[in-house]
């Protein structure tokens, strides 16, 4: 009788495990219309809500939105992007383990690559891979500044080992790393919106397989 109810339990509770959405093999979007992230993302802390059919993203401290599905090695990624506030400051990460966050407001290495338009208080863009605070491993540009409310339609892309980082013109690259490197397989292959404390916005968001 013990064992019985032993297993019954074990199989209840495997029913009721959230299973893993499967990876990305044709094109996926998701336009944010609806109340909350909802159980395509895991949050791996505060800071994030939809708000009018877009994703704010605001106070979060390094603990990234992940998008719960795999990324395919080589993938095109578009998102419209925008800040509220003069601060700019708008991040995401690519190729990382899909689970990492930052515990205590500290130090925070990435496990894939950040991209930041507008950070330090939006004098410089940043593409890191791991710390986006260290003195290398990124490519950065200065300018131009990040205008309050004025939305982007960023497109990354990534061939090979090539990462290639478009903002508004689809021609000319904002930035772009041939990285002999590349991060991918087990532990890069997931995509989050991050944030430390800036009033942006995400919206549009499409993935494609190339």
């Amino acid at each position: 009788m013990k064992t019985a109810l032993v297993v019954a339990t074990a199989l209840a509770l495997a029913g009721c495990r959230v299973q893993d959405p499967p990876p990305i093999t044709e094109r996926w979007a998701d336009t944010f219309e609806r109340d909350d992230p909802g159980p395509n993302y895991y949050q791996t802390g505060s800071g994030y809500a939809v708000v009018h059919g877009a994703l704010s993203a605001h106070g979060a401290h390094n603990k990234p939105l992940w998008l719960r599905k795999k990324l395919p090695r080589d993938v095109q990624i578009d998102v419209t992007v925008w800040s509220a506030t003069a601060e700019g400051d708008m991040k995401v990460e690519v190729f990382g383990d899909g689970k990492s966050f930052d515990p205590d407001q500290g130090d925070y290495t990435s496990t894939g690559y950040v991209l930041v338009q507008g950070g330090w208080h939006n004098t410089e863009s940043k593409m890191a891979r791991g710390y986006e605070h260290g003195t290398d491993n990124f490519k950065e540009r200065r300018g131009p500044r990040v205008v309050p409310g004025q939305k982007y339609h960023w497109r990354i892309i990534r061939k090979g080992k090539v990462l290639t980082w478009y903002v508004d013109d689809m021609e000319v690259p904002y930035l772009t790393w041939d990285d002999p490197q590349a991060l991918s397989g087990p532990g890069h292959e997931y995509f989050a919106i991050s944030n430390w404390e800036s009033d942006s916005w995400f919206d549009d968001l499409t993935i494609t397989p190339l």
